[in-house]
């Protein structure tokens, strides 16, 4: 596909700089930055289907391209946010909250400063802390923090109105607001409630603590006791704030905590707002993914938009899973918006490793719980297996969907994974495993061949055996015996592999050879997320936001998953048999007792001698020897790990 549009090469500068693409209604649908313009442009005009499916779209809608040059990579990320602010474009990803998330904000630009909660944008003059995950967290801390900084908190009518009246609220006559409305404390006295507060919600609470701790001694020793008792249940009341927000770093440090979690189709980002130590807030996004980007690329964009618009909320340290590709860059803008020096970094150990880690288990969970709301709303599902059929062109929807995935390190330890939706949802008591019998000859395409044949000549098998034992209802699926369905017993109405035209075509194969010509067939592939049917030259393209393609690729993963599961724990076996193969006297019944007894080749490398020998029929020389096998059979693995590639889940293309 040629592009009309395409600048010459000579035309493009080799300065950095930034570019905007726009649709044939000069609308900009896509803002980028670039070091060499030159180069990042003819990226987009190459073969089409060498781009990623969000991007081939973009190119393929845009009607022109245009740029402007820059002479620093700092003012390419200024122009590029500034622009991303202005025109929105529709194809620049865009982190969106997972939920409203809430803020303490303190009206400083007001003559009597308030106190209040405030969800949504933030707005001039008014100073935020958080965000907090509950509303009602902040209301419960500010209710505590109130007795001791009794500044205002109501409404400007409520404000006005005991003006008027010349009586304050409630919160008045129980000591918790100054009542600067009837003139208690004047304007300066007010603020300077609201600076102390402002300081304590800040970090800087020792001070504080210390003063009113020499206040309550000062008061006890002039026999006021009375006083006293009121400074130590203001003390309370701090020491209590203070319990709801856990010191996490013991340096007392301001840094913003970042961490992701991604799959194909979307990342999900979680940040925890560190201030003196102490975890003042969380927030969550999850995005669309746009491209191919790796997890330095989705760490700059999430970066800008975080950051770029909002000086006031950058920290002094931004701890992140990876270092975006430049971080130099970022760092120098980052300092110049906030007026000092600002670190990225990715932490390695103590306490920032571990607050990364958990962050990072929360993107997880956001992750997970984001797809299975999505998964779980019936008319979403419906939804989903409906596109799928029109897509396809099925003759009905495919309630039952089986997906096939084969597994294996270079040519070794093939397996391969079946896995079921059905109507939209996993049924995992269907899934099946298939170890390939042919180790030797196979490749991706001969074992999907030999598990499709697999499993459908034992569908063909139990449905001649149902048909001899005939129910009232026709075929019997369910096993009399034991009142479940048969297994293998019910066809799909849609088998799904994971791979592209190859694979397709190998499945097919499997069925024509066993005359099955009502199952449809198609194959999902990873790069470009593409729907291949058997002899079709061209994929099938769902749109990227389809529930029908979100639905294939849950099922496609999901079979994934299930293949490396079966993979890891048949190689951990195949290790612990050819480690101990050589320990004298050390036969089949003993190593199965071995293994029994510790679990795995780990744990069993990791116990002493003594207590390898307390297992039943391990002697003290034994358990020597075996000590001896498996620490020279765990530096033999290690090597042979970083010399061997990870689990492959199939071609994908």
């Amino acid at each position: 596909m040629s592009q009309s549009y395409r600048p010459k090469p000579g035309e493009i500068p080799t300065e950095p700089g930034v570019y905007r693409f726009r649709d044939k209604q000069r609308r900009v649908i896509y803002v980028g930055k670039a070091k060499n313009l030159r180069s990042r442009l003819s990226s987009y005009f190459q073969d089409i289907g060498n781009l990623h499916q969000r991007t081939a779209t973009m190119v393929a809608t845009a009607a022109s391209v245009e740029w402007t040059v820059v002479k620093t990579e700092v003012e390419a990320l200024q122009l590029e946010y500034s622009w991303i602010k202005e025109f929105d474009p529709r194809f620049n990803v865009k982190y969106r909250d997972d939920k409203s998330y809430p803020w303490l904000a303190v009206t400083v630009g007001e003559e009597f400063p308030r106190v209040m909660v405030g969800r949504g944008a933030k707005r001039k003059g008014t100073r935020y802390y958080g965000p907090y995950s509950h509303a009602w967290a902040i209301r419960e801390t500010v209710d505590i923090l109130l007795r001791v900084f009794p500044m205002r908190s109501c409404s400007n009518g409520v404000f006005k109105r005991s003006q008027q009246i010349g009586r304050p609220c409630l919160l008045g006559y129980i000591d918790k607001c100054a009542a600067p409305c009837v003139g208690n404390v004047s304007a300066e006295e007010h603020r300077a409630i609201v600076d102390d507060f402002c300081e304590f919600m800040a970090g800087r609470t020792k001070p504080f603590i210390k003063r009113i701790e020499q206040q309550m001694y000062a008061a006890s020793d002039e026999l006021d006791f009375e006083r006293a008792a009121r400074l130590r249940d203001d003390l309370g009341a701090m020491q209590k704030a203070l319990e709801k927000q856990a010191v996490v770093l013991g340096d007392g440090a301001d840094a913003d905590v970042i961490a992701l979690a991604e799959d194909p189709l979307e990342v999900a980002v979680q940040v925890f707002y560190v201030r003196g130590g102490r975890i003042r807030g969380q927030r969550g996004w999850v995005a669309d993914r746009t491209d191919d980007g790796a997890t330095p690329e989705l760490v700059e964009t999430f970066l800008l938009q975080l950051y770029a618009g909002e000086p006031e909320s950058v920290p002094r340290e931004i701890l992140v899973p990876e270092l975006p590709p430049d971080p130099e860059t970022f760092e120098q803008l980052f300092g110049d918006l906030k007026g000092s020096k600002v670190s990225i970094r990715v932490p390695q150990r103590g306490d920032k490793k571990a607050l990364q880690e958990n962050v990072a288990r929360n993107a997880k969970e956001s992750l997970a719980l984001h797809k299975t709301k999505r998964a779980s709303d019936l008319t979403t599902r419906n939804q989903a297996i409906a596109e799928i059929a029109e897509a396809l062109e099925l003759e009905e929807a495919p309630l039952r969907i089986e997906c096939y995935d084969v597994s294996h390190i270079q040519g070794t330890e093939i397996v391969a994974s079946m896995v079921v939706f059905e109507d939209g949802l996993a049924r995992k008591s269907e899934y099946r495993r298939f170890v390939i019998r042919d180790q030797e000859g196979s490749d991706d395409v001969a074992a999907m061949h030999e598990v499709i044949s697999r499993r459908f000549r034992r569908l063909l098998d139990e449905q001649a055996r149902s048909e001899e034992r005939m129910g009232e209802d026709g075929p019997m699926l369910v096993d009399p015996d034991t009142g479940r369905p048969r297994k293998f017993a019910y066809a799909p109405g849609l088998v799904v592999v994971d791979g592209g035209a190859p694979q397709v075509a190998a499945a097919q194969r499997a069925l024509d050879e066993l005359g099955i010509d009502d199952i449809p067939v198609c194959g999902l592939a990873k790069r470009l997320e593409e729907v291949w049917l058997p002899g079709q030259p061209d994929p099938v393209i769902l749109r990227r936001t389809s529930e029908g393609l979100y639905l294939l690729q849950r099922v496609r993963d999901e079979a994934h998953r299930f293949a490396i599961a079966h993979h890891r724990g048949r190689r951990s076996k195949s290790m612990v048999e050819s480690v101990l193969d050589d320990v004298p006297g050390l036969g089949e019944v003993r190593r199965k007792t071995l293994m029994r007894h510790f679990g795995s080749l780990k744990k069993l490398r990791e116990a002493e001698v003594d207590q390898i020998a307390a297992v039943p029929g391990i002697g003290p020389r034994t358990a020597s020897a075996i000590k001896e096998a498996v620490a020279a059979g765990g530096a033999t693995a290690s090597r042979a790990t970083r010399k061997t590639s990870v689990p492959n889940g199939g071609s994908g293309a």
